[in-house]
This record gives C-alpha cells, sequence and structure tokens, in this order.
C-alpha cells in the first residue's frame, strides 16, 4: 500500500520566501521560555530580573539553590558550612551509585541541600536551602546531618536560622537511614529551640513527605511562597486511597494559611524584607 508521504512535493529548505512572506529568524531555545500557569511566552531574562517569577501571573519558577542564596542574603556574606559532606550508597541499593553521580553532574552540587552563615538586611543569620535538582530535593541522611549540624552551629554561636525547604520527602534508596533523620533534625531543631533562638522556615513548591513532618512544620514561623504545595501524602496519593476527588486548592499554601498552619504567604521579590523585619523584631533586646 503507497504512503501519503509519497506524493507530497519536497520542501526546499533554502527558499527564502513561503506563502509570500518572508522567513522569520529563528530565535534560540535558551532565551526564553514559557510559563507553566498562564502559558505566555517570555524572554528568560525579563524572568530571572523578576526573581524568576513570572510577570504577567506571579508563577513562582523553581529555583535551585544558589539561585535563592543570591536573591536572599547580602552581597558577599554567605560562607558555606559542611560543603565537603557527600552521600554514599550505604544500603548498596541496585542503581543509586549511578543516581548519585547523575545528580552531582546536573546540579553541580554534592548533595540536595546547601548550609552556611549570611546576613540579611545586615542581621546575621544561619541559613539551609534545599535544592529541587537534586533528586527532587529528597531526603537522604547527608541532608539530615548537614542541617542538623546547622542548627548545632547556630546554637552555639547564638544565630537565628532560617531555612528554605523543597523536597519529594525522605530518600528512599536509603531506606531506614533517611527516616532517621526526622528525629535527628527535630532535635536539633528543639536544642536551637531550648537557647532561645529563632527559627524560620519558608516553604517553597512542593515541600512534602518527611520534610514536612519534621523540621519543615517545626519552625517559630512558618511562611509560604504563593501557591506551594504543601503535604506529608500528595493529593494524588490520597484521592487513590480515599477514591474521593479533593477539594480546589487542597494542599496549597493558599489552604494551609486558611486552617492555620502557615503564618503568612509571602511574594519572592518581598521575602528578604520580610525576613529582615523579622530578625528585627527578634533581636535580643528590642522593643
Amino acid at each position: 500500500m503507497l504512503e501519503k508521504r509519497l506524493f507530497r512535493k519536497p520542501k526546499n529548505e533554502l527558499e527564502h520566501q513561503e506563502n509570500g512572506r518572508q522567513n522569520q529568524p529563528s530565535v534560540p531555545d535558551d532565551l526564553y521560555l514559557s510559563c507553566p500557569e498562564c502559558k505566555q511566552t517570555m524572554l528568560k531574562s525579563d524572568m530571572e530580573d523578576n526573581g524568576f517569577v513570572c510577570p504577567k501571573c506571579d508563577y513562582h519558577f523553581k529555583i535551585v539553590a544558589r539561585q535563592r542564596i543570591a536573591l536572599l542574603t547580602d552581597p558577599n556574606s554567605f560562607h558555606e558550612i559542611d560543603a565537603e559532606l557527600s552521600p554514599s550508597n550505604l544500603l548498596n541499593f541496585p542503581g543509586y551509585d549511578e543516581k548519585l553521580v547523575k545528580a552531582q553532574q546536573e546540579s553541580g552540587e554534592l548533595e540536595g541541600v546547601i548550609c552556611g552563615t549570611a546576613a540579611i538586611g545586615g542581621y546575621p543569620v544561619a541559613l539551609f536551602v534545599m535544592d529541587p535538582g537534586f533528586i527532587l530535593g529528597s531526603m537522604g541522611t547527608i541532608v539530615g546531618e548537614k542541617i542538623t549540624r546547622l542548627f548545632e552551629y547556630a546554637a552555639a554561636h547564638q544565630l537565628p536560622v532560617i531555612g528554605y525547604t523543597v523536597s519529594g520527602g525522605a530518600r528512599m534508596q536509603e531506606g531506614i537511614l533517611s527516616l532517621m533523620q526526622m528525629a535527628k533534625t527535630s532535635g536539633a531543631v528543639k536544642l536551637h529551640s531550648d537557647a532561645g533562638l529563632l527559627y524560620v522556615t519558608v516553604l517553597t513548591n512542593p515541600t512534602t513527605g518527611g520534610v514536612t513532618a519534621s523540621f519543615g512544620m517545626e519552625g517559630d514561623i512558618i511562611l509560604a511562597e504563593p501557591k506551594a504545595l504543601v503535604a506529608f501524602a500528595g493529593p494524588r496519593v490520597i484521592e487513590q486511597t480515599i477514591r474521593q476527588k479533593l477539594p480546589s486548592g487542597f494542599q496549597r499554601a493558599e489552604f494551609l494559611l486558611e486552617k492555620g498552619f502557615v503564618d503568612a504567604i509571602v511574594h519572592r521579590n518581598e521575602q528578604k524584607q520580610y525576613l529582615t523585619t523579622l530578625l528585627k523584631l527578634h533581636q535580643k533586646g528590642a522593643m
């Protein structure tokens, strides 16, 4: 049987006109992107200048940890702690070694969280920022270890902690060792709290699983970015389990704010000033 394409007229790639119009020069794909929320196409540079937020609909794009640190902290104030810590395949999980190598090559990071000290609006802080580009921000033993060490350092040096979460939950390739980080990080948060120090969490899209069930929701003040998904089990899992359709916006930041699980929703471009105000108000001796 003959195929229809057999009778198609060959296209002349060198022809300068098509349908009576001049061919338009092509634009490289890396110069523009499409917003998944409003579907508008925009220059990538415009989006970056707006804090990686869509200028049309305010959709907050996912950003990697170092981009967020650059947006948040005072210039040249960030000093990384425990940068050399790297995960290993403790349980000999099949394919995990290759997955770690791929994640490190693609993200340029050794693990899914960056910790250190910095200044925000002139106020010294201890800071951790999770990275969605490293195995979806999952929490493994080294993620838990780095965050635990940061809280211990902050307690010893009388520093408030600012934490940015983004995570798909505990890293299944590390099994129970990953789940143990929930208790370990929570103990470090308690140590820091007993020292009378401030802990502020900022929940970004998505924050789920064991991170939500531990240090993600243990802040003295809990902030969230607009429309961030915050949950233990995601909505699809719940719907498949109970066989019911969930309400619109269920588990989004706005829903959690209404139910009292989040203290405020703060636009990304306002977070530095908002955190500066919180740090000022919680200085020892402040009136």
